[in-house]
């Protein structure tokens, strides 16, 4: 695990983002934990939750001229992750998002920001069916861009429907890459290494056993 995936995580324990439990999650399985990113409210939350996103996105593979917010909590991450870029890599990177419905007067239209163009790097929250992305794809292709990728803060590497997790699914279909700040094997080894989580980590192996993609 690299440090800032470790930083992501601990992030995610002190803000209510993860949390150990039983939930009954939209599949009707039931999860011994939840991730919610909607618990980053606050400034000094979200500038660190941006700093994970750049440098997942600066140690990954992928080659990106611009970013795409999906509306709605697309925005905010693809913003903060922009800001991080400049900030911490000198990397200065236009970002631009959709509305939900189009704009009938000023300029109109379903876009804000920079025009779509180029190598575009979709940021959002986590990847579950897919849907979401899926549109973001159709509406980046329209205007002439390429997805370069997708980048999402956490991939629960649970399968769908098949063997293959939404993230695999979409990749596979798509041909697009999907990179995670962290992926539930992560957040195995960090509840492994904290001996106050180890009643967690049981039931977090037995969900990764039972519903682990390939």
């Amino acid at each position: 695990m690299q440090a800032h995936q470790r930083q992501f995580i601990e992030l995610a324990l002190q803000r209510g983002v993860l949390r150990f439990g039983e939930f009954v999650l939209k599949s009707g399985r039931i999860s011994p934990y939840f991730f919610n990113l909607g618990h980053i409210a606050s400034g000094a939350a979200l500038g660190q939750l941006g700093h994970a996103y750049a440098t997942a996105a600066m140690a990954s593979s992928l080659q990106f001229d611009m970013l795409f917010g999906p509306a709605y909590k697309g925005i905010p991450l693809a913003a903060a992750t922009a800001i991080a870029l400049a900030d911490a890599h000198d990397r200065d990177t236009p970002f631009a998002y959709n509305r939900k419905e189009a704009k009938d007067h000023g300029e109109g239209g379903t876009l804000v920001g920079a025009p779509l163009q180029g190598r575009v790097l979709i940021v959002d929250d986590v990847m579950t069916a897919g849907t979401a992305v899926r549109e973001s794809l159709a509406l980046i292709r329209a205007h002439g861009a390429t997805p370069a990728g997708v980048l999402i803060a956490l991939d629960r590497q649970e399968r769908g429907v098949g063997e293959r997790s939404a993230a695999q699914e979409l990749t596979a279909e798509e041909g697009v890459p999907v990179v995670a700040i962290a992926g539930f094997a992560d957040v195995l080894t960090y509840a492994a290494q904290q001996p106050e989580l180890a009643d967690e980590r049981e039931h977090l192996q037995a969900y990764r056993d039972r519903y682990g993609s390939i």
